[in-house]
């Protein structure tokens, strides 16, 4: 069975609470998502929705403007991508939380009450208004609070009737027993429909730079097993996760052009219900790329898809950039030998090693200095500024500072040399 029959709706997930994209890549990124298989949006507006009056607060800096988000969903039309407006009312601080407010409390204290209830009453007060307010719509909500309320709970609280539970796991080893008697359970309480969610980004590190193709190819083709072992048409679409950050306070996970060759290769698996060295093939033709690695984090062909530029140049930091300078300043004999943290402060250095690391610390600065500045013409194209400095700051100052660190001691030390008529001076033994 394809999976086109066994996934109608397959929902590309833009999480815009971290490294929003512009509009203009967007505009680039959209007939990309279409010619793969996707033929819907789930948006995660976040802070960059321009919220008005009271909530006006909540803007980010870069916050797309109204005409803004109109265009958006304009282009989404043209490649013919349905969106789905993604607003977290119940997240993980509610949910950690839960029946912890004094008012929760008190009310758990009485004997027929439960968290489980308490959830439900959540749900069914918002999906509730939701419904009021937008009668055709119909709500979407994650799952995982669902799973462990009692069926006879689940049943008898109308859940069922107003909501449409997506099933997420973003796993590589996602046990597809245990999905299909979630789904058997679901539908027992009344769900007539569901979806899952599964991952092409953003679901393996909190700090993940490089997107590990193979976990999340592995991910999808444990949900076609659940689609095609579980309940038959109860499934109505999928959701390919893409998160940005884990939540507001953690760091950026993979940017969203890092993640394209793992969403173009997720895709296709789905519409071809597989992967095959034919659909392999036909992916490396939509990217434009030579080889798709599927056992390492990406390849490092530059490859013609909107982005590629930037994930390429990604892909050589964060693959080569700490190592490189980790190997100068900690494993090169004339550096730990010759000029340690110890002559470093003391700018000490005999004037022959100068010769000896000098040379190659000014070329790997040049080389990554270079690199850096190619990225961030790139970047620029794609993200807002704030985006721009929080990645270089969380992934290349680190390593330049180090390099521009040894760069300067050496020329202070090359400036503080004595004479070699000076006494006391030791030629000593050239290694």
């Amino acid at each position: 069975m394809s999976c086109s029959s066994l996934f109608k709706m397959r929902l590309v997930h833009l999480d815009l609470k971290g490294a929003p994209p512009k509009v203009s890549y967007l505009s680039e990124v959209f007939p990309l998502f279409h010619a793969l298989g996707a033929n819907g949006l789930l948006i995660e507006y976040e802070d960059m929705f321009p919220y008005e009056g009271h909530l006006k607060v909540l803007r980010a800096k870069y916050a797309y403007s109204p005409a803004e988000v109109a265009e958006i969903l304009r282009l989404a039309r043209l490649s013919q991508l349905e969106v789905i407006p993604l607003v977290q009312t119940f997240g993980h601080m509610e949910v950690y939380f839960l029946g912890e407010g004094e008012t929760s409390k008190q009310w758990l204290q009485q004997e027929q009450n439960s968290q489980a209830k308490l959830c439900l009453s959540h749900i069914r007060a918002v999906a509730s208004h939701v419904l009021a307010q937008h009668p055709g719509t119909t709500p979407l909500v994650w799952d995982d609070m669902l799973r462990d309320i009692p069926q006879d709970q689940l049943k008898a609280s109308g859940v069922p009737q107003m909501v449409e539970p997506v099933l997420w796991d973003y796993g590589a080893d996602l046990d597809v027993y245990c999905k299909v008697l979630l789904m058997e359970k679901y539908q027992e309480c009344g769900f007539q429909r569901l979806w899952a969610a599964s991952a092409f980004k953003g679901a393996t590190g909190a700090s993940q730079a490089l997107t590990p193709v193979e976990h999340h190819i592995r991910n999808h083709m444990q949900w076609l097993q659940v689609a095609d072992s579980g309940p038959v048409d109860i499934l109505q679409g999928i959701i390919l996760t893409g998160w940005q950050r884990y939540d507001h306070f953690s760091v950026l996970c993979e940017l969203l052009p890092v993640g394209i060759p793992s969403l173009a290769a997720c895709l296709q698996l789905l519409v071809h219900g597989g992967f095959t060295e034919h659909v392999k093939l036909k992916v490396e033709s939509f990217l434009g790329v030579t080889s798709l690695e599927m056992m390492d984090a990406v390849s490092e062909g530059a490859g013609s898809f909107p982005g590629s530029d930037i994930h390429a140049l990604i892909t050589q930091i964060s693959l080569h950039l700490r190592s490189s300078v980790d190997a100068l300043l900690e494993r090169n004999r004339y550096v730990t030998g010759w000029f340690s943290p110890y002559h470093r402060r003391r700018k000490l250095i005999h004037p022959v090693m100068i010769q000896h690391i000098q040379p190659e610390a000014l070329s790997l600065l040049s080389r990554w200095s270079t690199l850096v500045q190619q990225l961030e013409v790139a970047l620029q194209l794609a993200f807002y500024p704030d985006t721009i400095e929080e990645w270089l700051e969380e992934n290349v100052h680190p390593s330049m500072q180090r390099l521009q660190g040894l760069v300067q001691d050496l020329g202070e030390a090359a400036d503080h040399q004595p004479l070699p008529t000076s006494p006391g001076w030791d030629t000593g033994q050239d290694p």
